[in-house]
């Protein structure tokens, strides 16, 4: 089923056995669709629930009227070196209400593949990173996690596509619980903070 032409239209399109193209779109038998959340009910992001990379359940009412930055990260990618810009965010702006959350990713060039335990050491010893890293967690197909789901119904990416195409997207959530935008990996941490400003000044 390689460069099958059924996914996006492009033609480059690679889907593996079970039905999953690389952007996260499923074959129901009859076309190409992103998986549905579970529940209706989902309307803002502190609906979720998501454990940290030491295995601690997180509810998101935690972060009720906080701004939330989500990124996929990797730990061996050429974009590996945003763990900087975004420590610094994180350091210069979670005073003001900013919450940074990394969730470790290997579906991309599997470039993530060491233990949660190896990644948060590897985080801090490289980058000294002291935001919240969240569990190893699938972004794309049938097993993406529920957020992640949500995440890329509400904001999709170029051309309308909903999957992550790579490590290190990003999305920003507003007070309000709701995605302000989505950023591809090669927007830099440091090219989207007067975006997270301005969110955090809106109340």
């Amino acid at each position: 089923m390689d460069n099958d032409p059924r996914c996006c239209g492009t033609g480059t399109c690679i889907i593996n056995a079970e039905g999953v193209c690389w952007c996260g779109q499923v074959w129901d038998g009859e076309k190409m669709c992103m998986p549905k959340l579970g529940s209706d009910s989902m309307k803002s992001i502190c609906d979720f629930e998501a454990k940290s990379i030491q295995g601690e359940a997180i509810p998101f009412s935690n972060f009720s009227d906080k701004v939330l930055l989500l990124v996929n990260t990797a730990i061996q990618c050429g974009f590996t070196s945003q763990f900087k810009g975004l420590e610094n965010l994180h350091k210069t702006l979670s005073p003001k209400g900013l919450v940074v959350l990394g969730f470790p990713c290997n579906q991309f060039g599997s470039q993530d593949p060491g233990s949660n335990a190896e990644i948060e050491t590897f985080c801090q010893s490289n980058y000294g990173v002291s935001f919240q890293m969240m569990e190893k967690i699938e972004v794309n197909g049938k097993n993406a996690h529920p957020l992640y789901a949500w995440l890329k119904e509400e904001a999709p990416g170029l051309l309308g596509s909903e999957g992550i195409k790579w490590n290190f997207t990003k999305f920003l959530v507003g007070r309000n619980g709701q995605v302000v935008k989505r950023y591809a990996p090669q927007d830099s941490p440091e090219s989207i903070a007067k975006d997270i400003e301005t969110a955090l000044e809106n109340s």
